[in-house]
């Protein structure tokens, strides 16, 4: 059964690649939104994660109510990126037999954008209470690639303290403070700015953003 559930879900072989993309409650759901259509465009395989303060953030700043069904949801991402079939799809927070739960089965690459500090600090202190922190602790132990675009403001000594030991067991913490230097014009050129520091991370060209000295 475990079998036939992850088989469904493996990534065929005309993709570059799977990432998990995780949303949480933090503010900053235009970042996940550009990520997801610029991951679905350079043609990877997508499993999206979604806890329920995120679904409520979605709604609250960009007007997207994202079903609560795991299957609706798939569906409502694949429509609205125009993906691929199997390029998106998306797992309910305790969906325990998806790939992202297994060491065996889950992607090598994962950010959690934005992260939310509760989700932050349930990482570091490997709480896998739900798919998310799960999925994160996977990618921890594996020795995968783990970016959390973490979003708060002021950070409290516990928020740092936890940075700090993320930090040191080589997770990637890059908040959501985008520079100016660009001389951005728009909230989408803000946006762009992280999602391409992202995607330069996960090692993904990019041409949205200039490289310094580019410009």
């Amino acid at each position: 059964m475990i079998n036939k559930a992850i088989k469904t879900v493996m990534a065929p072989s005309d993709f570059n690649g799977t990432i998990t993309l995780a949303i949480t409650g933090a503010s900053g759901a235009g970042y996940a939104l550009r990520l997801i259509e610029c991951l679905i465009a350079a043609n990877y395989q997508l499993y999206i994660l979604c806890s329920s303060a995120g679904r409520i953030v979605l709604d609250t700043e960009v007007g997207i109510k994202i079903p609560s069904s795991p299957d609706a949801a798939t569906k409502f991402f694949t429509e609205k990126y125009h993906a691929k079939a199997q390029q998106i799809t998306v797992f309910g927070k305790e969906q325990w037999f998806s790939p992202v739960a297994s060491g065996s089965a889950a992607p090598k690459q994962m950010v959690v954008c934005p992260c939310s500090t509760g989700t932050m600090a349930a990482i570091c202190h490997g709480m896998s209470d739900n798919l998310i922190e799960r999925a994160a602790d996977v990618v921890i132990k594996e020795r995968g690639q783990l970016i959390l675009m973490v979003r708060e403001t002021p950070f409290s000594t516990l928020h740092l303290q936890n940075m700090l030991s993320l930090s040191q067991q080589g997770v990637t913490i890059m908040p959501a403070a985008p520079g100016f230097y660009h001389k951005a014009e728009t909230i989408e050129d803000l946006i762009d700015f992280m999602v391409a520091r992202v995607l330069d991370h996960l090692g993904i060209e990019q041409e949205i953003m200039p490289r310094w000295g580019y410009n």
